[in-house]
């Protein structure tokens, strides 16, 4: 915590400047003080109740002092005094996000982390909340978990999933059955492979965490195939600089289109965030649509392209393993890249269902947990 002891104040035209005891002057702005007193917010939901358009001028200061621990400003043509806490001002004094709990160190991994992979009791999960909070942590960090002793019953996907956000839904409806249809919509829908791939990029704004709950799998073939698009773009940024700026600045369409639906986005293969670090991947050859970019251009964008995906495609990140009946497999469909062996439909049962809940509601979670020290 930053001390402030008996700070001078200078008031200036559009603002008004506070010098710490270190020396340090901290310029705070008339328009952002007056909107951010504390009378600003309602106290029961914590929302802003002023509304800054109100104002019939720009907000001036016609005095500003120091009592005690506060700053205290009189509004030039208000009945308006705002009382600021020091510590705030200090802790807002330069142009940083407020911590976020939830802006965890996201950890790579690579072909053998099965093993490791972060599993939770689904009975735990539902009675402890720090149980609750382990696992959306595993999938803040990881980007995968798994959730073992699943019931059988019809909401158990939906019970589980809703830990963790309102489930979502999609143009396949608030969940999917992932077996062989008679006829299919999607190529996850029949025993073919299913090459590596994001979920539903033909949506505005794809699904954030995917949950598939392994109700049987008898079948011969069928292994889960997974990878961490984080690890795999990091390690490309590294080997191809040029080839990964393409493919983080450039969107290219995805289309998906049956009798009842004609979904159409456009996305970018790789997800960077303001800070330049990547947040995931965008990738489905199956509902890739034809890329509508100058032919010249292409000449560069496919090239680097299909170098990226012969990478993705590198042993050293393919983990691979059998869901078995009784589990959830749960991950960041923004980070995870996943598809599936082609499986024989005649020797078993195979029947997976699925659904989604935003990542933003992951991350809101987790905050609430941390909270109540109940993370």
């Amino acid at each position: 915590m930053t001390t402030l002891t008996k700070p001078a104040v200078t008031l200036q035209d559009q603002g008004l400047t506070l010098h710490l005891t270190d020396g340090a002057p901290a310029y705070f702005n008339y328009f952002w003080l007056r909107d951010n007193c504390p009378s600003s917010f309602d106290p029961q939901t914590r929302e802003r109740s002023f509304d800054l358009q109100t104002l019939p001028a720009p907000p001036r200061a016609t005095t500003a002092d120091i009592t005690d621990t506060h700053l205290v400003i009189s509004w030039q043509g208000e009945d308006h005094i705002s009382r600021h806490n020091l510590e705030f001002l200090a802790a807002n004094s330069s142009a940083t996000p407020r911590p976020d709990p939830a802006d965890l160190p996201r950890k790579p991994w690579f072909s053998d982390h099965y093993p490791n992979m972060q599993r939770f009791a689904q009975p735990e999960v539902i009675a402890n909340p720090a149980e609750r909070a382990a696992w959306a942590k595993a999938l803040l960090t990881d980007g995968v978990a798994l959730v073992t002793e699943m019931p059988e019953n019809p909401t158990g996907l939906e019970d589980t999933a809703g830990l963790l956000g309102y489930i979502r839904a999609s143009f396949f409806g608030p969940s999917f059955e992932v077996k062989t249809h008679i006829k299919p919509t999607n190529l996850a829908f029949t025993s073919k492979a299913l090459e590596m791939h994001t979920d539903l990029p033909p949506e505005d704004l794809p699904p954030g965490i995917q949950y598939l709950h392994c109700l049987a799998n008898s079948v011969a073939g069928g292994d889960s195939l997974f990878l961490d698009g984080l690890a795999v773009a990091e390690d490309f940024r590294n080997s191809n600089p040029e080839d990964f700026a393409l493919l983080a600045e450039t969107d290219i369409p995805f289309f998906c289109e049956h009798e009842s639906f004609d979904m159409r986005a456009r996305q970018r293969v790789i997800e960077l965030n303001t800070r330049g670090e990547v947040t995931g991947l965008t990738i489905s050859g199956h509902l890739q649509d034809v890329f509508d970019h100058d032919q010249r251009f292409l000449d560069r964008y496919y090239p680097a392209y299909w170098r990226f995906a012969r990478h993705m495609h590198d042993p050293t990140y393919l983990m691979r393993f059998r869901l078995n009946a009784g589990e959830c497999i749960c991950f960041d469909n923004h980070r995870i890249v996943h598809g599936r062996e082609a499986y024989s439909a005649t020797s078993g049962e195979r029947h997976l269902r699925g659904c989604y809940t935003d990542r933003g509601e992951l991350r809101s979670t987790y905050r609430a947990l941390v909270a109540k020290g109940q993370a």
